[in-house]
């Protein structure tokens, strides 16, 4: 491969901007687009690289954090990348080797002294027991894929102009393909509203679960309304109400089930559910609730790995007193024998299988099934999804 130095060091003064007016203030992906914007002097391909050299930079954690950043940068391309201008530049030494398996780059690196493992992934003391440490650990250097769910009735037209477009596409189960990521589908009019951007591991979250036309639900923590989504494609005959702690994302959610032509009406409220909300209830009670609570979010930092530097283990704490006020708070309008779905996007211990233990000890409910859905080992996220019945 050619190396053009100058073009190499104009994508490191690109990659360096972005990384110094980035303030971890909000997700970075958010931040591109607003720096993209503002610096429209910048075509796709320095888009793209800028990208890829931050998350690159990203994927490494802690690790190696005495490093001159250029030098961090360079083994994050080595280790995330089969092909690197920078490496060539760089470490040419290395440019052999970058098409080795990642457990064979990993261990090339630490006989040079690059030790980058321990502190890749700085939580693995919280994690559940159910996550295979060295495999999780490993898949934040991996890009996940993008998953998209398709009705049944859609996927004859999806398939159709995905390869007309040229868009590489695998069914992988159910309603769910994989798609490479960064795949431009908002670029084809043909399928909007037909499709949802959805993880395989959030798609398999409901799977087992029964429903029944007329049973009464409450997606407690609906947000944009993925899961509502998921129900009521199964079950369009549900009575639903979703609720969440502010108007706008409830707005969001209007926009979102107008696109994807639902038909199903459904109730909204707007909830604090740290607070007392029986003034608001007016008598409900449901056959069944979904909590999909807010989290660390630790399942998909592959997705946002600028996580891996910032997050604090002391927020552990904070979300499940979040957490456990929220099901406090629910559970009193659940029916005897009603379901809970509980579910979060974390890997963490306390988050997961000891918030379930809270469920089972302070309030009697029953776990049915469910536990950790692994994504670490297929380039999608992990979730944890439990169902319980009230006694």
């Amino acid at each position: 491969m050619e190396i053009n130095p100058r073009r190499v060091e104009q994508q490191l003064r690109n990659f360096q901007r972005a990384i110094d007016d980035y303030d971890n203030t909000e997700p970075f992906a958010r931040f591109l687009t607003r720096f993209f914007k503002e610096n429209k002097q910048m075509g796709s391909s320095d888009r793209r690289m800028t990208s890829r050299l931050c998350y690159n930079l990203f994927r490494l954690g802690r690790s190696l954090i005495d490093l001159p950043i250029v030098d961090r940068l360079v083994v994050g391309e080595f280790l995330c990348e089969t092909q690197s201008a920078l490496v060539e530049l760089y470490q040419p030494d290395w440019a052999s080797n970058i098409g080795a398996s990642l457990e064979e780059k990993l261990l090339f690196l630490e006989k040079r002294g690059y030790h980058v493992v321990n502190h890749l992934f700085p939580f693995s003391s919280y994690l559940s027991p159910a996550i295979d440490e060295e495999q999780f650990v490993l898949s934040h250097l991996v890009q996940p894929d993008l998953f998209i769910r398709v009705r049944q009735n859609n996927k004859v037209v999806v398939e159709r102009e995905l390869a007309e477009h040229g868009i590489a596409f695998t069914h992988v189960l159910g309603n769910a393909y994989r798609l490479e990521n960064g795949s431009k589908l908002q670029n084809i009019r043909k399928i909007e509203g037909l499709y949802e951007v959805q993880d395989l591991s959030s798609q398999q979250s409901l799977e087992g679960l029964s429903l029944t036309p007329g049973e009464r639900w409450w997606d407690a923590c609906a947000a944009s309304g993925g899961k509502s989504l998921l129900l009521v494609d199964r079950c369009p005959l549900i009575d639903l109400l979703v609720s969440d702690i502010r108007l706008s994302i409830l707005r969001n959610l209007d926009e979102r089930f107008d696109r994807a032509k639902i038909k199903t009406k459904y109730r909204k409220k707007v909830l604090d559910l740290t607070q007392d909300i029986g003034h608001l209830m007016d008598g409900e009670a449901f056959d069944a609730i979904l909590v999909d609570a807010p989290c660390s979010g630790s399942g998909t930092w592959g997705r946002t790995p600028e996580m891996l530097s910032q997050f604090d283990e002391k927020k552990i704490q904070t979300f499940v007193t979040l957490q456990r006020q929220i099901v406090d708070t629910v559970v009193r309008y659940l029916k005897p024998q009603g379901k809970l779905m509980y579910i979060t996007c974390s890997v963490f211990e306390a988050e997961n299988e000891q918030l379930i233990r809270y469920l089972e000890e302070e309030h009697g409910l029953v776990v049915e099934e469910g536990g950790i859905i692994k994504g670490y080992n297929r380039k999608s996220d992990s979730m944890f999804a439990v169902r319980l019945r009230k006694i």
